[in-house]
């Protein structure tokens, strides 16, 4: 689990989840003390598809434990 705080992040696989269209999303951190790190996330919302959100940059934040991602 990451600590609170704001990521830079980068989509290098991702797989609709077939149950309801969610997407499983690998991240991984670019910079910081996480550097490196693969986050795994399913996702909701984001209008894209897989291929489209594959190679996309984006912030993952972190508030009390719970993440969230906007990818640009």
């Amino acid at each position: 689990m990451l600590p609170d705080g704001t990521f830079d992040v980068f989509v290098v696989d991702a797989a609709t989840d077939g149950r309801d269209g969610a997407l499983r999303l690998e991240l991984t951190i670019l910079s910081g003390e996480h550097k490196g790190e693969l986050v795994p996330m399913r996702v909701m919302g984001l209008g894209l598809d897989e291929l489209d959100a594959l190679g996309m940059p984006g912030t993952l934040t972190v508030q009390g434990g719970d993440p969230s991602l906007a990818l640009e």
